[in-house]
């Protein structure tokens, strides 16, 4: 849903009843607009990043978060839950009840019932309208990473970084709402059966993935998120005051590590990863270098290349027919106007290359190149473009990028494959030491220890099941 699109979906400024504290506050989106906007960025969160292709996994996941979203005080949304394919350590909610984990936190957590407190934590940011709040404060602008949101409708599907669904996933909350979604969440869970106590192992983990974490296509949740000790405080003052018997509360960790039990570990390099500013895919066997200094982005239908200075974009994602067609639906797009076009050769494959201009929403005035290759029976496009009067500061730095697809020959990064947790159970009592000496993992002992909510030195009992990684680290990829 392009950021234009948004000041449809808002009404007049008006005051609703908040489900959650029954106060009245600001709200300018109604429950059936908070939803279709929840519903539109869900679908562009699924296009974008991806979801996990475990369908069981995802009906594990969308379970739990049913039997918590009905504790919630807005049992009746249609809520969905989802495990996106992402190595970040990361849980987000749209408005309306579109919640998602990501693979890269499934990884990180030890027992359901941390998940749950995770789930729940996210269904409190639905329940209590932080969303509908925020958006009624800032009136969304959609998450462009600079020229993203500047692209006239013509070419947004070619420019756009991220639109109004990722805009949504990164509204931030105050503190106030980010306390209140714990607590909700912590009731939540509570309510569902669940040993809250597990929550704090959630906290404990993401501080020390603090200095640990791993790349993503998201940032991780501390980023995000008020500062772990603080929130371990006031979940230690919520068990304190609570009534209930905690020890005959589910945990569910043989079971949740079950469901995880070779899931990929990081970044999976068959769909893409990034050495410096070389873009490198395995599975489609290419590469394509961007810019020095450029940030990349690697996502779930484009990889993207953003200047430092955030006012150039080059984008490489699939397009549609032959070379010839692809080209001719881009530059005969209404508001695009097509310089002359070229029929060349890129490290000998077929490509279709033509500079064009257009005129933002805005009234600003863009210029680029655009270019389709002919690789292995598909069609990859390939656009850059900047405001008009940066067009001659970059036009080297275009074609360099564009003329640098070629194809991956390396061996060794042909045959990558990515690390993968396995779930294994002590032979005897042992310390986590002797258990990584005796079944090496392919990560930091202190890394191992974290995944596993355990100190470094913790003494393990008979038995117990433990998550280790297997699997080689990305080697370097040499190109011709």
């Amino acid at each position: 849903m392009p950021a234009s699109a948004l000041p449809g979906l808002l009404v007049a400024a008006g005051c609703a009843i908040n489900p959650v504290s029954g106060n009245r506050e600001l709200a300018l989106v109604s429950e059936a607009q908070e939803i279709e906007m929840g519903r539109q960025g869900a679908a562009e969160v699924a296009a974008t990043i991806g979801l996990h292709p475990d369908a069981t996994l995802q009906a594990y996941v969308d379970r739990i978060g049913q039997t918590l979203a009905a504790k919630t005080e807005r049992p009746q949304l249609a809520w969905e839950f989802h495990v996106v394919d992402d190595a970040a350590v990361n849980a987000f909610a749209l408005p309306g009840g579109f919640i998602f984990v990501t693979r890269g936190l499934l990884t990180h957590m030890t027992s359901e019932a941390e998940l749950a407190s995770v789930l729940g934590h996210e269904a409190g940011h639905v329940a209590a309208r932080h969303s509908v709040q925020q958006i009624s404060r800032q009136q969304i602008a959609s998450l462009g990473l600079g020229l993203g949101s500047i692209l006239s409708s013509t070419i947004a599907e070619y420019g756009q970084v991220a639109g109004a669904g990722l805009g949504l996933l990164f509204l931030k909350y105050s503190r106030d709402d980010e306390t209140q979604a714990d607590q909700l969440g912590f009731r939540y869970a509570l309510a569902d059966g669940y040993d809250t106590r597990e929550m704090i192992g959630v906290f404990e983990m993401l501080e020390q993935d603090r200095l640990l974490s791993g790349a993503g296509r998201l940032p991780a949740w501390q980023t995000t998120h008020p500062d772990p000790e603080s929130r371990i405080e006031d979940v230690q003052g919520l068990i304190a005051a609570s009534t209930e018997s905690f020890g005959s509360k589910k945990i569910g960790r043989d079971e949740f590590l079950r469901r995880i039990d070779s899931m990929v570990y990081g970044e999976n390099p068959r769909a893409g990863f990034f050495q410096d500013g070389l873009f490198i895919h395995p599975d489609l066997q290419f590469v394509l270098r961007f810019p020095d200094a450029w940030t990349t982005h690697n996502g779930n239908d484009a990889v993207t290349g953003l200047s430092p200075a955030a006012d150039a974009l080059i984008q490489l994602r699939g397009a549609q027919g032959s070379v010839t067609e692809a080209a001719q639906q881009f530059f005969a797009q209404e508001g695009v106007q097509a310089g002359p076009t070229s029929r060349i050769t890129i490290h000998g494959n077929t490509a279709i290359t033509g500079e064009f201009s257009a005129t933002t929403a805005r009234g600003e005035a863009l210029r680029g190149v655009a270019t389709f290759i002919d690789y292995r029976g598909a069609t990859w496009g390939i656009t850059a473009f900047t405001p008009a009067g940066r067009f001659g500061a970059y036009r080297d730095a275009f074609q360099q990028a564009l003329t640098s697809f070629e194809r991956l020959t390396d061996p060794a990064a042909l045959a990558v494959q990515p690390m993968r947790l396995r779930v294994d159970r002590t032979p005897r009592a042992m310390s986590l030491r002797e258990f990584d000496a005796r079944s090496p993992s392919s990560i930091p002992l202190a890394e191992l220890a974290m995944i596993n909510g355990v100190d470094v030195d913790a003494r393990l009992p008979s038995g117990q099941q433990i998550k280790r990684v297997v699997g080689t680290a990305v080697p370097r990829v040499a190109v011709r």
